[in-house]
């Protein structure tokens, strides 16, 4: 088993899951979330703000601190619509490495989509034809898919 921090940021919020891994198994030891606006006039200026990156490193602070009172042996930070349009996304991540130590990933539109069609149906009986849609801050992503995923 091992402790791990997952930590989401999307265009309207951040999140974070701290979690025990066992194998296939997953077990929820904590979940977080904060408004934090970073993708806030990104389709205007084509950039993140830098109120919306201060206000996103606030709560990296939080979570960084709180993962690592939980245990958490690594962090995935992932990013989402926001950074993938934003011309200074890849400076974004590079600062989230740098001032909390996360590993950083940047989530295309079809891995953003997988990614929450496995999480919506990693509880649930996925029949023939289940569609998942995720309504996001700066993107939608609808996915068709069945017991053996998408």
């Amino acid at each position: 088993m091992i402790r791990v921090g997952a930590v989401d940021m999307g265009t309207n919020s951040t999140r974070l899951l701290v979690a025990d891994v066992d194998g296939a198994d997953l077990a929820e030891v904590e979940r977080l979330l904060r408004i934090t606006r970073l993708g806030d006039r990104v389709d205007a200026d084509g950039r993140l703000s830098d109120a919306g990156m201060e206000r996103v490193h606030t709560v990296l602070e939080g979570y960084a601190a709180r993962a690592r009172e939980l245990g958490a042996e690594r962090v995935l930070a992932t990013a989402t619509s926001a950074v993938r349009d934003a011309d200074n996304g890849s400076e974004f991540l590079a600062g989230v490495r740098h001032r909390h130590g996360f590993e950083t990933r940047l989530l295309s539109g079809r891995e953003e989509a997988e990614l929450t069609y496995r999480g919506v149906t990693s509880r649930l009986a996925a029949g023939p034809g289940t569609l998942v849609c995720d309504i996001g801050g700066g993107s939608t992503e609808l996915v068709l898919g069945g017991p053996a995923g998408v």
